[in-house]
């Protein structure tokens, strides 16, 4: 309606505050205390709504155009030069090219602005937040074990950045064994599920991400039947691996990561412990102390370990098995190493032949046919170029690398070397 006057909140209290000067209920000074202005602003409100009344309170700008907006042709000029030279550009690097090379100097935010309204970029969109359902711990230790590894730098400077792998009970919270390793790899994993089946035995499950030590991730790998030797260690162990498709689903460890990183990283600096094999034999210390302040009592209290069997040969078990097919010469390859078998019996026996290979921590091969071990003779082959390495693994490997090249001396040629004889001899030649 005619006459009608659009106000906000703050209008309104400013309106309330005037008004109680004017009664003189209400002191100058109070009054610039309340709404934050000085009592010169506060006289110029009182005269205002004496002579315009709630009119003069309002701000004036209100409705008006921006001091600090641009010119109409301004506008038009940047977008026709966008949509002859950078349509397909972003507000960012179209607003560089327009003050670089027309001179236009125009903000990021406003030519973002125009080429939305232009239809010329769309803002990405931002990805609804999933929500996560909660999972209750399970009843008794041993129903289900969380492993997984922490990258970190963990001496703080005072030695190499290494990885901390461990496991968890999901049932208690309990870290149960963990070691320290230089990277996440097959053999420290190994090592740790070892140590846990030697002192509390096999658990029912065992819950990981999807990380190429426990899981096969290419989807042409034509060996190994689908599983990674660490899975076919498992299944000889009857322990159920679990992938989690997402971080959040093992929620419960990764926020225990946080919790070492944290303190773990402090008490190393209070020992004063700066290699691996001190923070080793350290570890045991500490997870009894974190484990009884932050372990739970699980709902059930018989424990689901079970126990070794005879026939759990760790030893046996956590090794690389791989089989191979015998040729006419009694050969196979592996790992670009030609092996022939020894053998007193006729070579017809053993032609196509399949053998199981194991291959140890040290590097040893050895192969085995119907259970028995086989004499081997090595054939080195030219060494190929380097396959696929974990992303977890390449910082360690090109350091090593980099080690290796910076180790080799650099060939520097003596001063009667050929090349330097005949440099010099032309210098002496040259006639000034």
């Amino acid at each position: 309606m005619k006459g009608d006057v659009s106000m906000t909140i703050n209008d309104l209290s400013r309106i309330e505050v005037v008004k109680k000067v004017l009664e003189k209920s209400l002191a100058q000074s109070e009054a610039a205390s309340i709404l934050t202005v000085s009592e010169r602003q506060i006289r110029r409100m009182v005269r205002r709504y004496k002579d315009d009344g709630v009119k003069g309170l309002i701000s004036k700008k209100r409705g008006a155009p921006s001091n600090h907006r641009l010119p109409g042709g301004l506008k038009d000029l940047a977008i026709g030069l966008i949509e002859d030279n950078y349509g397909d550009f972003g507000p960012t690097l179209a607003q560089e090219k327009l003050k670089e090379v027309h001179g236009l100097k125009i903000s990021v935010s406003t030519i973002r602005t125009l080429m939305i309204e232009n239809e010329l970029w769309s803002p990405r969109r931002l990805k609804k937040k999933r929500i996560f359902q909660y999972r209750d711990r399970r009843n008794r230790k041993g129903e289900l074990m969380q492993m997984d590894g922490s990258p970190h730098d963990w001496f703080e400077g005072r030695a190499a950045k290494c990885s901390l792998i461990y496991t968890q009970d999901d049932a208690t919270g309990e870290i149960i064994v963990a070691r320290f390793e230089p990277t996440e790899t097959m053999w420290g994993y190994f090592s740790l599920m070892k140590d846990h089946l030697k002192i509390h035995g096999r658990p029912i499950a065992l819950y990981t991400d999807k990380h190429g030590v426990f899981k096969v991730n290419h989807k042409d790998a034509v060996s190994g039947g689908g599983v990674t030797q660490f899975g076919r260690a498992m299944k000889e162990l009857d322990i159920k691996l679990i992938y989690a498709n997402t971080p959040q689903a093992k929620g419960r460890i990764e926020r225990m990561n946080k919790t070492l990183q944290d303190r773990l990283v402090k008490e190393l600096r209070l020992q004063k412990i700066s290699t691996l094999e001190e923070a080793n034999a350290y570890l045991p210390t500490f997870i009894k102390k974190l484990n009884s302040r932050l372990a739970v009592v699980p709902k059930e209290p018989n424990n689901a370990h079970r126990e070794l069997l005879p026939e759990h040969d760790l030893d046996c078990i956590f090794i690389i098995k791989e089989n191979r097919t015998l040729t006419k010469n009694l050969t196979f390859q592996h790992k670009n190493t030609i092996y022939q078998v020894q053998s007193d019996r006729e070579a017809y026996v053993l032609r196509k032949a399949r053998v199981v290979i194991f291959e140890h921590e040290d590097g040893l091969i050895s192969a085995y046919y119907k259970g028995k071990k086989l004499l081997l003779k090595t054939y080195a082959q030219q060494e190929k170029q380097m396959g696929e390495v974990d992303s977890k693994q390449l910082n360690a490997l090109l350091d090593e690398l980099v080690k290796i090249s910076d180790g080799k001396k650099k060939y520097k040629p003596s001063k009667k070397h050929p090349w330097k004889r005949h440099a010099r001899k032309a210098c002496d030649t040259i006639e000034i």
